[in-house]
């Protein structure tokens, strides 16, 4: 089973605007890697793949694979797969003559993507994607994430 999560405002947050955080890293790292994980973000992620999903990130931002993962490991979260907005540009977008949805992840055989964006929530109904719609900050949301991910396991 594969689980997406999106970055700006799903995983990376900010302290200013209500969220929990998780630590910063250490210096120098913290001044090359200045977002901020959502608290809960590496308990979550130890959960996941001790249940058997493989961990991706789908986001639009332009942000390098490489960037991307080493941020993710330094917090010990290893990263299976990442599609960045250039990836899917070039593996999604450009199979389709008509513009396609900012993130698809049907197209790589994702089983459920968290995302705070409505419109990405929309446009699974529409498209036929699962999409778990967390939102502004909420104690619980490691919690709401996981039951969605066991029930989702659940066989048809």
């Amino acid at each position: 089973m594969r689980i997406s999560f999106d970055l700006d405002d799903t995983l990376f947050v900010a302290e200013e605007d209500g969220f929990a955080v998780e630590p910063p890293l250490r210096f120098p790292l913290n001044r090359l890697f200045q977002e901020r994980l959502r608290k809960g973000t590496p308990e979550l992620m130890r959960r996941l793949r001790e249940a058997g999903w493989e961990i991706w990130i789908y986001t639009t931002s332009f942000r390098s694979p490489f960037y991307i993962r080493s941020l993710f490991r330094h917090y010990g979260i290893p990263i299976d797969e990442i599609v960045n907005g250039a990836r899917h540009e070039r593996e999604v977008q450009a199979e389709h003559n008509d513009p396609m949805p900012s993130k698809y992840p049907a197209h790589y055989r994702i089983d459920l993507h968290v995302d705070d964006d409505r419109s990405v929530y929309q446009n699974g109904a529409y498209y036929g994607f699962r999409v778990f719609l967390i939102g502004p900050p909420d104690d619980e949301w490691v919690e709401k994430i996981m039951q969605e991910a066991m029930r989702r396991r659940l066989p048809k």
